[in-house]
């Protein structure tokens, strides 16, 4: 059985930027947040898609075609092998969804 977690309670424990931090698991999916602030780097998951959701602040994510605006409530589904760039000038908190690479 999981105990229940508070996701602004996980945020407070996060120091650094561009460090995500796995806080579960959802079939063979990991569940992680991460605060952000400044520009990532380019890159791509060939296999898999990834999914950002805003909880605090907004981001830019880069896409070669576009740039979608993530604000707070907002969620975004890359699909798998599309290049995509994050990007935050203010801090910004992120629940992501990704599969989980133990798999």
């Amino acid at each position: 059985m999981i105990d229940k977690r508070n996701f602004i309670e996980l945020f407070d424990q996060i120091i650094d930027y561009w460090s995500p931090k796995v806080v579960g698991y959802l079939n063979d999916h990991c569940i992680k947040i991460s605060k952000v602030k400044g520009e990532f780097l380019w890159h791509d998951h060939p296999s898999e898609e990834e999914m950002y959701y805003v909880v605090k602040g907004s981001m830019d994510l880069e896409l070669e075609t576009k740039t979608v605006v993530l604000n707070e409530g907002d969620f975004y589904i890359v699909p798998k092998g599309e290049r995509h760039n994050p990007k935050a000038e203010e801090e910004c908190w992120l629940v992501i969804f990704e599969k989980n690479e133990m798999n």
